[in-house]
């Protein structure tokens, strides 16, 4: 990577501004980060040219995407897929990690058509996840489960909620709306987000409360296992008072008439969780993930496990969900520049997970920034 990349942040919230201040680290990317939030944009070190603008104009993505080598999506979910697909249309290679509803492979065409890579779906769950199961079932000759247990948690514990938002509320309140789609003994399944509650402990940790959330995505489609399940983790207690408000109605995004005005119960709820939720500068946060992956080497029953524990950095004042979420997106766009990966298309994280020189570049640069994952095979 002798020439200048020319490399463009869309969204510079807790995850964006770690992406950015992480690709400013290689002296041969030149990074802009745009946010429509004149205060996202303050305090970037002098390499990292900032721009305010609001990509869900017309036209403002393919202007910004004009002269990029790459493009890291980093928006909310709401609007991720409008612009991953403005992004593809101006041709330029994109990885994203925007929670949006919408299939992604919709937009496989475009991308074809352009001959560009759009790594979707990169964080740490959807994401790093995708890549572990991969992995798993490259060294297996059968697949028969998966299971993802993940969360981002404030260390510190406060009522009533005992969370912390550590990216979008908007995203957070989506997860406890959206349908959860598993596979079980090969069908699919659908049901409610918040349902089928566990609990399970964590070493260093403690008990956690897991439950159905529609995190599995395009491993629905793409991953071989009759028994496809993920689940969100929670300290105790909060999954019962999130389904208290959307069973009462608080999260309904149907407008309701109160007084003079029409208000969707959902906005107004996002926007006072904001204040409960977002976490104070130099709060500490932990991400916890389990993937456990279970089939057949041969004739032999084969179980692989990894484990994800990881803290907010103190010397960098970085979260660990900015961290885990933001460097696996990171480490892929370095690999989509040098040309590691050469496939063009919608790639989910899992088509690229199986890949020994794609995985053993990824660990590494986890390891060099600090994020340990444990693996256990059983035998």
């Amino acid at each position: 990577m002798s020439e200048t990349k020319q490399v463009v942040v869309l969204g510079a919230g807790l995850v964006g501004r770690a992406m950015a201040l992480d690709l400013a680290l290689e002296p041969a990317f030149d990074v802009t980060a745009v946010d429509l939030r004149a205060d996202a944009l303050e305090d970037f070190p002098p390499a990292i040219t900032t721009v305010q603008a609001d990509v869900l104009e017309p036209g403002v993505v393919e202007r910004l995407a004009e002269d990029a080598d790459l493009v890291v999506c980093a928006v909310p979910g709401f609007m991720g897929y409008a612009t991953l697909e403005a992004v593809l249309a101006a041709g330029v290679d994109v990885v994203d990690i925007s929670f949006f509803p919408e299939d992604p492979f919709l937009l496989q065409p475009v991308a074809m058509e352009q001959g560009v890579r759009a790594v979707v779906d990169c964080g740490v769950a959807p994401g790093l996840c995708n890549i572990l199961a991969a992995q798993a079932a490259s060294r297996l000759d059968r697949v028969d489960s998966y299971r993802c247990y993940v969360g981002g948690l404030p260390v510190i514990r406060r009522w009533p909620f005992e969370y912390g938002a550590v990216f979008s509320p908007t995203d957070v309140l989506e997860e406890y709306l959206r349908p959860a789609r598993v596979v079980e003994n090969g069908d699919l399944v659908v049901k409610e987000a918040l349902s089928d509650r566990e609990m399970l402990e964590f070493p260093g940790i403690g008990t956690l409360e897991a439950f159905n959330t529609d995190g599995l995505r395009t491993l629905l489609t793409t991953f071989p296992a009759r028994e496809l399940h993920e689940k969100t983790l929670r300290y105790p207690g909060h999954a019962n008072i999130m389904a208290v408000f959307r069973e009462t109605g608080f999260l309904c995004k149907e407008p309701i008439q109160v007084g003079d005005a029409r208000v969707a119960p959902f906005d107004l709820s996002a926007r006072l969780l904001r204040e409960y939720w977002t976490m104070a500068p130099g709060e500490e946060d932990v991400t916890i993930m389990r993937v456990e992956v279970e089939g057949y080497a041969g004739d032999e029953p084969r179980a692989f496990r990894y484990d994800l524990l990881d803290r907010f950095d103190a010397d960098s004042g970085i979260s660990s969900m900015a961290r885990t979420t933001g460097y696996t997106a990171t480490l892929v766009a370095r690999m989509v520049l040098d040309g590691t990966i050469t496939r063009t298309g919608v790639l989910p994280p899992e088509e690229l997970g199986g890949d020994a020189l794609f995985f053993e570049r990824l660990m590494k640069g986890f390891e060099a920034r600090e994020i340990i994952i444990q693996t256990t095979i059983v035998p």
